[in-house]
């Protein structure tokens, strides 16, 4: 999802700074992508890497104007089976992570005069749950409050705030719980596209919450 939310952003012209802990991934894509994008290693889920890297790549004359939490893992099997360290770190990636950037880079939003726009990447999990996935789906459910809750926050700031939540992806995600991708599933590049066309919205309408599922979900 990552790479292909990025591919879209450059080919639509934004200079792209991407965070992740795979230094190798992030070198991949620098030689991709070339001089639109920055890349850093950073843990999300660490508060001070976060503001560590804000403060050396920005300031109130050079600001970014979107922001996609899209960092995220996930972990699935019976409650009783799964370590609380499989919890702890869906909970400070998915949940803590997207709270830990956007309260830094919202003063910044603030501060503009045009319109801005944070987008978090949800699950259908997040709005519908099911067995073996209590702790993915608590994270992802709270982060839709989460962004129901920013959208109200920050609308009269010019500020947008969306969650998308998408069915099954056609990555390697979901492999801990014997779900392997197929051609039915939703294709990164068309979640891309989404990402893209809530972002050129015009500036006095707002998706607030997406739910993208694939029509036929069936393996083929």
């Amino acid at each position: 999802m990552g790479t292909a939310i990025t591919e879209a952003l450059i080919q639509n012209g934004a200079d792209v700074y991407g965070l992740a802990r795979n230094e190798n991934k992030l070198k991949q894509l620098k030689e991709k992508f070339g001089e639109k994008f920055h890349n850093s290693k950073v843990d999300i889920s660490q508060f001070d890497q976060i503001t560590e890297w804000i403060s050396q790549n920005f300031s109130d004359d050079y600001s970014p104007d979107i922001l996609i939490n899209n960092a995220g893992v996930g972990s699935f099997g019976a409650i009783d089976e799964k370590p609380v360290e499989d919890w702890l770190q869906m909970v400070n990636t998915n949940l803590n992570g997207a709270y830990y950037m956007t309260s830094q880079i919202v003063p910044f939003l603030k501060k503009k005069k045009h319109h801005t726009h944070i987008i978090n990447i949800g699950s259908i999990l997040g709005t519908v749950a099911r067995e073996n996935a209590s702790a993915y789906s608590a994270t992802k459910f709270g982060l839709c409050g989460f962004s129901e809750a920013l959208f109200k926050e920050l609308r009269y700031f010019n500020i947008k705030v969306s969650v998308i939540n998408p069915g099954s992806i056609a990555t390697d995600f979901f492999h801990s719980s014997e779900i392997e991708k197929h051609q039915n599933m939703l294709q990164p590049k068309d979640l891309a596209d989404t990402v893209i066309y809530l972002l050129k919205t015009p500036d006095n309408l707002l998706i607030d919450s997406l739910s993208v599922r694939p029509l036929n979900p069936k393996k083929p």
